[in-house]
């Protein structure tokens, strides 16, 4: 007779183990999605399994008010929120709810996760849910914390938005290295393009096979990620700080547009991809790895570029792990960087120097009230308004003269990621 299959004989068992290692680090631990990734994928070695891992992490994220309302409607009593049975159903319920998984297929990867008696209840929660043939909310529900301080920020109607946006697979955008070559790049890519220099492009294209990506013509950069590098303009030969500027989309815009560009960043791994970029793409920056809170430059600088470090809130349609570990705490920390590093940015510049001031969260502490209390503090600064020409079509600055956007901008064309932009320009003397 053969012998049967021990657990770690199943197949399909180590990614999944792996997926419970990754949720873990996301949801207890706190760790970044795409950085946690890499450890919970130690000894898998087939693409295939690292990206299903991914695929399942990233799901069960996305849907996980929606699965636990799920389990919790099939159990006498609620599983406690980090229990290893939870973490295991909802696994199991999005690979077949979301991914396509033949439901005993997720049950029989599922069960080796865990041991003596929740794995009897795994299993009798799994197959009472399955066999009531449940159909995930469309668009997903938001994290209540979540919606909460978006309502409170911004109205409901931001909220639904926000929901509508999340269903939807971001679009892919792309800056070119010469937008006087748009039309050609539009034509050749099979896009659309909302400004000079930008494509959108068609749904399921392969990055490294199109025309240009080996050539370094264009970069993968959101359109409103593209917005702050715009409002600088073009360069003339003068000098620009862009901090913050890994993996450098905004470094190679800067020196596309003619500015002579130093590139600072803290990480060294994110600086060796902005290098690789740079040499991609034939464009040229000084790289410096520093912290600016202790690094100054040599002398006052033309412009400077600040992408500062941030919650990421607005890019939770690419990644929804910051729904779940973003809050509060993260929001004031992060806030009180972004501060500190405006206040020394300011005295980094030129009379008549401009700031670019800029964050990919949809938290009004990391944007609107960063500057807010800047212009409050230094009567020397004043904000120059974002002038519609200037901006990708769709988008509009504020009656404030900053830009915002927001899970409805550009919704009928795909969306854009969350981003405040603010330009401001110092006194001449």
């Amino acid at each position: 007779m053969a012998q049967s299959s021990r657990p770690a004989d199943v197949p399909g068992l180590p990614a999944r183990r792996s997926a419970l290692k990754l949720l873990d680090a996301v949801l207890r631990r706190g760790d970044p999605l795409e950085i946690a990734l890499h450890g919970a994928c130690q000894g898998l070695a087939d693409r295939a399994d690292r990206a299903l891992v991914h695929a399942i992490a990233a799901e069960v994220l996305r849907h996980l008010p929606d699965l636990d309302a799920l389990i919790d409607g099939a159990t006498r009593l609620p599983l406690p929120d980090d229990a290893k049975a939870r973490m295991v159903l909802r696994i199991a319920l999005v690979q077949v709810l979301v991914l396509g998984t033949a439901p005993h297929a997720a049950i029989a990867t599922a069960l080796p996760l865990v041991d003596g008696g929740p794995r009897k209840l795994v299993h009798g929660v799994f197959g009472t849910v399955t066999r009531s043939a449940p159909v995930l909310p469309d668009p997903p529900t938001l994290p209540a914390a979540v919606a909460d301080r978006w309502a409170a920020q911004w109205g409901s109607a931001m909220v639904e938005a926000a929901a509508r946006a999340y269903a939807i697979r971001p679009p892919v955008d792309v800056s070119l290295r010469d937008p006087a070559a748009t039309a050609e790049w539009t034509a050749q890519l099979g896009g659309v393009s909302l400004a000079p220099g930008h494509v959108r492009l068609p749904d399921g294209a392969n990055i490294p096979d199109l025309p240009g990506f080996a050539d370094g013509a264009w970069w993968v950069q959101d359109v409103a990620a593209s917005c702050p590098a715009r409002l600088l303009g073009a360069g003339e030969g003068r000098h620009v700080l862009d901090l913050c500027a890994a993996p450098g989309g905004k470094t190679m815009q800067l020196a596309a547009a003619g500015w002579r560009v130093t590139a600072i960043d803290q990480s060294k791994k994110r600086l060796e991809r902005l290098t690789e970029n740079l040499t991609r793409t034939g464009l040229s920056a000084d790289v410096v790895q520093a912290d600016l809170r202790q690094w100054p430059p040599d002398q006052p600088v033309d412009a400077i570029l600040l992408d500062a470090p941030c919650t990421a809130t607005g890019i939770y349609r690419r990644h929804p792990d910051v729904l779940h570990r973003i809050g509060p705490r993260q929001i004031a920390e992060l806030a009180e960087l972004q501060g500190a590093l405006l206040a020394r940015a300011a005295d980094w510049l030129k009379p008549g120097g401009v700031l670019l001031y800029a964050t990919c969260s949809l938290e009004q502490a990391e944007g609107e009230e960063q500057i807010t209390r800047l212009l409050a503090a230094r009567p020397d600064f004043a904000l120059v308004p974002a002038q519609a020409g200037e901006l990708p079509d769709g988008m509009t600055p504020t009656s404030q003269g900053w830009l915002r956007t927001l899970p409805d901008t550009l919704a009928t064309q795909g969306g854009a990621d969350g981003f405040f932009i603010a330009r401001l320009a110092k006194a001449t003397n």
